[in-house]
């Protein structure tokens, strides 16, 4: 991993997760809404359950946003708290609710699936750079994001855009598709989701999620055509596994490559390889060096400025998933990411970010809540470096991540 930047400057953390959290409800039973009796309290949104899974998995992380003066907002505070993250910096709303939603036990993918968000108008919706601290929000040597915030309003995406603009102290970017179709306004979310992933550096995006807003068919390969600026692009193939996709040395972006942003409003106008060299002399992908992705298309940065660490780059890689005994699927594409950006930030070879990714999915595939506690570290790595014959014989259910604690335990006991 690269050297340089301020890892253990004052302030800066590993993570920092900006975005909305909720208090969800979960069902008591299995059943429609309307014939649930009760309903156990919860937490869960994109970006703070991240946030809470890093922190879990030992990572220093912070999470910005706003949430009502109320006593949902102080739970949602405690409780992300309670996980180890830095929540000193979220602001408190008087005039703006909390946002709470509650959902059935059924599969997200079902029919039979009911979500009810009661999030119109919270006090996450009004967030803007304005009443936010920018430096404490910059301040981690990854930022991670969510397609979930620009949709909440149209302060939330002019915030999103600012932070995935160029600037001198922009950290990593790592912005998870997470499209919405029902959170959306107008027509434009998908231009617009299209247009903020080829700002970042690191891209999550499911395949069938690429069909369904962009249209785009044909696997990773077809992806990547359509998203040719991040470093990291990592597609998510459901129970199959995923591909991570480096960025080519010599990839060169086409002003066509951008054909149906025009007219979309916010986009930024920017053809993709003036943005990517725009990004790189801000700080956004850091100085190229001979041999690494994007050799000879960025300029080198200014002594002055803030750089975080970058991780090397590595090869393509796909990984397939492990078997998992699902218990419900809510919260597994954060888990996913977060074993991701953890083994980033620890400098694993692709193929051991995309299984720590897994791992992390599969402790909340075996869980009912949208957070689930991870492996420890540990048991995480030894499962990682399984070979190929075991990791494909793998089958992970319901209690795995306490498997080896115990294991531990029962070797301890006479």
């Amino acid at each position: 991993m690269t050297a340089t930047g301020p890892r253990n400057a004052p302030d800066v953390v590993d993570v920092v997760a900006l975005g909305e959290s909720m208090v969800t409800f979960l069902p008591s039973r299995p059943g429609r809404l309307a014939d649930v009796p009760s309903f156990d309290r919860g937490i869960g949104g994109a970006e703070s359950n991240v946030a809470c899974v890093l922190a879990a998995a030992g990572h220093t992380t912070r999470w910005i946003s706003r949430v009502g003066a109320d006593g949902f907002g102080d739970h949602l505070v405690e409780a992300i708290g309670g996980y180890g993250v830095d929540v000193s910096h979220v602001r408190r709303d008087p005039a703006r609710p909390t946002g709470v939603y509650f959902r059935t036990a059924g599969d997200r993918a079902t029919d039979a699936h009911e979500v009810a968000y009661y999030r119109a108008g919270s006090a996450a919706s009004a967030m803007t750079s304005a009443d936010l601290d920018l430096e404490a929000v910059r301040a981690g040597r990854v930022l991670h994001l969510s397609g979930i915030t620009p949709a909440l309003s149209a302060g939330c995406l002019a915030l999103i855009r600012e932070l995935t603009a160029p600037h001198p102290a922009r950290p990593l970017i790592s912005f998870d598709v997470n499209h919405r179709p029902s959170l959306w306004r107008g027509p434009h979310g998908p231009e617009v989701l299209l247009d903020l992933a080829r700002g970042a550096d690191i891209v999550f995006v499911g395949e069938d999620e690429a069909e369904q807003a962009w249209g785009v068919t044909g696997g990773p390969s077809r992806i990547r055509e359509a998203l040719p600026e991040p470093e990291t692009l990592v597609v998510k193939q459901g129970a199959r596994g995923a591909v991570v996709l480096r960025h080519p040395a010599d990839s060169r972006a086409s002003p066509g490559a951008r054909r149906g942003l025009a007219g979309v409003p916010g986009a930024t106008g920017v053809p993709p390889l003036e943005r990517s060299r725009e990004r790189g002399r801000a700080g956004g992908g850091g100085a190229s060096r001979p041999g690494e992705a994007g050799s000879g298309g960025g300029a080198p940065q200014a002594p002055d400025r803030a750089v975080h660490p970058r991780p090397a780059p590595a090869q393509d890689a796909y990984e397939p998933a492990p078997n998992v005994d699902v218990v419900a699927t809510t919260g597994a594409g954060d888990a996913f990411a977060a074993g991701f950006l953890s083994a980033t930030l620890r400098d694993l070879s692709l193929r051991d970010r995309l299984r720590h990714g897994h791992l992390m999915a599969a402790a909340a595939l075996t869980a009912p809540g949208d957070l689930a506690a991870p492996p420890a570290r540990a048991h995480a790595d030894r499962l990682a470096a399984l070979d190929d014959t075991a990791w494909g014989r793998l089958r992970l259910g319901p209690g795995w991540t306490r498997a080896d604690e115990e294991a531990d335990e029962e070797a301890r006991t006479p």
